[in-house]
């Protein structure tokens, strides 16, 4: 698995795979662009024989009490094993080197395999958004993670390890 910091070279790759994974709401050209270049978000991408198959990004502001995770995708094929699990952490840990204590998601309530990823993360709901995802008039789950009890518990499992 390569995950890698992503560059302007990798925005095609990263709107083809945002508009097969979100057909209906996927990310304008100018808003992913945007998301590319602040200087509050870090994106990495995940690369197959050098070739993007997934990406994820999160918004820490430098010294910042929390951060949101914008996005996290996968080309379908790719899916299940692991690597949306390796982008999350990926994106956790650029967030604790920003300083956040806490960081927040929305998640599609149909969406039950990334739900099932974030709760096994640690992540916890703490609301709704009715009829979030337009045009799909779908839900949004508001989760959140206390990073200082997620790298406790990380922790705590290295160290029970033989």
């Amino acid at each position: 698995m390569t995950l890698r910091e992503a560059t302007a070279a990798d925005f095609d790759a990263i709107m083809a795979i945002e508009h097969r994974s979100f057909p209906t709401d996927a990310w304008s050209a100018e808003t992913m662009s945007a998301e590319l270049s602040s200087p509050h978000g870090r994106y990495l991408v995940d690369e197959v024989d050098g070739a993007v198959i997934g990406y994820g990004g999160v918004r820490a502001l430098q010294g910042g009490a929390d951060a949101d995770i914008q996005t996290i995708a996968l080309d379908r094929e790719h899916r299940g094993a692991g690597r949306g699990r390796a982008l999350l952490r990926a994106l956790l840990a650029a967030a604790a080197e920003r300083g956040a204590r806490e960081v927040f998601l929305e998640v599609r309530a149909d969406n039950p395999a990334a739900w099932g990823l974030y709760v096994s993360e640690g992540f916890e709901e703490i609301g709704r958004r009715p009829r979030y995802y337009q045009p799909d008039d779908v839900d949004a789950i508001v989760m959140r993670l206390d990073l200082r009890t997620a790298v406790s518990r990380a922790d705590a499992v290295k160290e029970a390890r033989p």
